[in-house]
């Protein structure tokens, strides 16, 4: 028996195929070949054909049908770019390009309903500010395309598309109307009053279905092209960065869920529904099997990965990732005073969505060489990381173990034990991603898999890195001094103080 997991990306569409007996990948694609296309018209604007997803799925899993019998598929599972809007007319056809994660324009909107409903509602009621997130997308259509919005029928996220489009079921989850700040954490329903304030009609939503469970169901049109059975179960959707997290096994309170590439994204799990009263961390309901409430508290950082690219082509264009990884184990722990802000990759939420850029401070022309430099970037990286940490504990968060994908920042050894002796944490690594993650919810979510322990008892994990007991001062040092910089370039002493 096999169980399908489904990631839709805003770079790719990748499928696999996951053996549930064994809990192996047997087969993989992901399409298109190169990067997938964002289309963007205007500054900060980001847009993709939902057709196009549609369309990157169907390639892989010809590909994966011309090597494997999907009449064995008995399951499948959808992981999708979160906070994105599709919209459908009568005709359950787009009525525009999807507004992905990434695209800004409705931040003002946003920012006006946090006014217009009020703080103190939005935070005891929708854990977040209605921010840049779905539902102020579709009331930036409203306001500025009433013909387009006019035409709308149903709205969705793009892992509702996927599903429907497997189905033929309009449906969303919610999880997914966390996502797009239309959940009411106090009463445990729908967020009616936002829609009110943004004038959305009721009947634009979708039915709303568990996010692990079997309630929607392949249909004939996708057994006739593929070879999945009709009647198959959809048994799991959810967004990008829960869906990591639960790939990881991360579903108890006090477990961290992180990655490192081009952006860093740490993603805890708490039983506690606070909320971060600046808005710098966000928090969503999580996938999860307990029938006790938990919530994913989402950190974002633009600038981590990106700079460790930049610090390569500019710096040290002649090593390899894994040589500069070397070469900044020649310096010490603290980098000798040399400290690193890695923000220079746009505005920052974490930040208050404040702009600093990156900035090296406190060089010294005769001590310092290029593993300082190399050195200073990754534990620039880690503090950042830790900084985003330090918020999520404020709202309870326990952060007994951190694990991640052994990919990207987490194959850098200076990077991984900073972070894990800065947060007194466990850092544990595993051999997993996002497809997978969907194909194992989706056996779970199935019966197949009868508790998460048998879903993820086959998951491989390749390493383990503890604290640094004997770099923990030098970093503690190392860490106020970057905090304090961090105060200098926003330009209020205050500000790196949490509580």
């Amino acid at each position: 028996m096999y169980s399908l997991g489904i990631d839709v990306g805003s770079s790719s569409v990748k499928v696999s195929l996951l053996d549930i007996e064994s809990g192996n990948c047997v087969c993989a694609s992901g399409n298109p070949k190169t990067e997938a296309p964002i289309r963007s018209v205007r500054k900060s604007w980001a847009e993709q054909s939902p057709e196009s997803w549609w369309n990157y799925l169907c390639d892989g899993l010809r590909e994966i049908s011309s090597k494997y019998d999907l009449r064995s598929v008995v399951s499948v599972g959808i992981s999708y770019q979160m906070h994105g809007l599709v919209a459908l007319d009568r005709d359950l056809k787009p009525v525009r390009d999807a507004i992905i994660w990434c695209d800004s324009r409705a931040v003002e909107t946003g920012q006006e309903a946090l006014e217009g409903i009020g703080r103190e509602k939005c935070m005891t009621r929708l854990l977040n500010s209605p921010g840049n997130f779905t539902a102020s997308k579709l009331a930036w259509v409203k306001r500025n395309e009433p013909e387009t919005y006019a035409r709308i029928y149903k709205f969705m996220l793009p892992g509702d598309y996927i599903a429907f489009r497997l189905s033929g079921e309009l449906s969303t989850t919610a999880t997914g109307l966390s996502e797009g700040i239309l959940w009411d954490f106090k009463d445990n329903c729908r967020a009616d009053f936002v829609a009110d304030w943004f004038g959305i009609e009721k009947d634009k939503f979708c039915e709303v279905v568990p996010a692990l469970g079997s309630v929607i169901r392949t249909d004939a049109a996708t057994e006739a092209i593929f070879g999945i059975p009709a009647g198959t179960p959809v048994s799991y959707r959810a967004g990008d960065q829960p869906n990591n997290a639960f790939s990881l096994n991360v579903l108890k309170p006090g477990e961290i869920a992180a990655t490192g590439g081009t952006s860093g994204v740490v993603y805890g799990v708490t039983d506690v529904p606070r909320a971060d009263s600046r808005s710098r961390v966000n928090t969503f309901l999580h996938v999860t099997d307990s029938p006790e409430p938990r919530m994913g508290v989402l950190l974002c950082i633009n600038g981590t990965g990106i700079l460790n690219a930049w610090t390569r082509r500019n710096v040290s264009p002649e090593l390899s990732y894994a040589e500069m990884n070397d070469l900044a184990t020649t310096a010490p722990a603290g980098s000798d005073g040399l400290v690193v802000l890695p923000f220079g990759n746009g505005a920052e939420r974490v930040l208050g969505n404040l702009n600093v850029g990156a900035r090296m401070c406190g060089i010294d022309l005769v001590r310092h060489g290029k593993g300082h430099i190399i050195r200073a970037v990754h534990e620039g990286i880690a503090f950042s990381f830790k900084y985003g940490i330090d918020i999520m504990k404020e709202l309870g968060l326990r952060p007994d173990v951190i694990r991640a994908g052994k990919a990207n920042m987490f194959l850098n050894p200076v990077f991984r034990s900073t972070l894990s002796t800065l947060c007194g944490s466990r850092i544990e690594l595993f051999d997993t991603d996002g497809s997978l993650g969907a194909a194992r919810g989706s056996a779970l979510g199935a019966g197949i898999y009868k508790t998460a322990d048998e879903a993820f008892s086959t998951l491989n994990r390749l390493e383990t890195v503890e604290p640094e007991s004997e770099w923990k001062n030098a970093l503690d040092d190392a860490y106020e001094k970057w905090k304090a910089e961090l105060a200098r370039a926003v330009g209020n002493p205050d500000f790196a103080i949490l509580k």
